[in-house]
């Protein structure tokens, strides 16, 4: 059984995280209908989003965590690599780049949290 406390977080962080998850889609989808290459689109929607998502994510879940900068940074770097090759994956099985990105955006989200968590918001 999960402690109130931890279920607060955990729906902070799925609330911060559909922002963050609207924001990045958002762009990636508008660079794709703008004529973008899924991966360069991928690619620029998470270097514009990791300053976003380090923000939503510090000052609106993991509030008691020391400054992460660094390691927010690396975890992202870590997640963009597995979001990429989980794209090029479902590529091979979703022809539509849209429903593709979005298929691997919703596959990380329980991995970032255990690393947001674990790794990177250290009380």
């Amino acid at each position: 059984m999960i402690s109130r406390a931890r279920a607060v977080e955990i729906l902070r962080f799925l609330v911060a995280g559909a922002l963050n998850t609207a924001f990045g889609y958002g762009l990636y989808a508008a660079l794709i209908w703008l004529g973008l290459d899924r991966y360069l689109a991928q690619a620029i929607g998470y270097v514009l989003g990791t300053g976003f998502n380090y923000f939503t994510y510090s000052r609106g879940v993991f509030i008691g965590a020391g400054p992460a900068k660094m390691r927010f940074a690396l975890s992202y770097a870590g997640n963009y690599l597995i979001n990429l090759a989980g794209l090029k994956l479902a590529s091979h099985f979703i022809a539509d780049p849209y429903l593709a990105g979005a298929v691997t955006t919703f596959a990380v989200v329980v991995l970032n949290y255990a690393v947001l968590k674990r790794l990177v918001f250290r009380a």
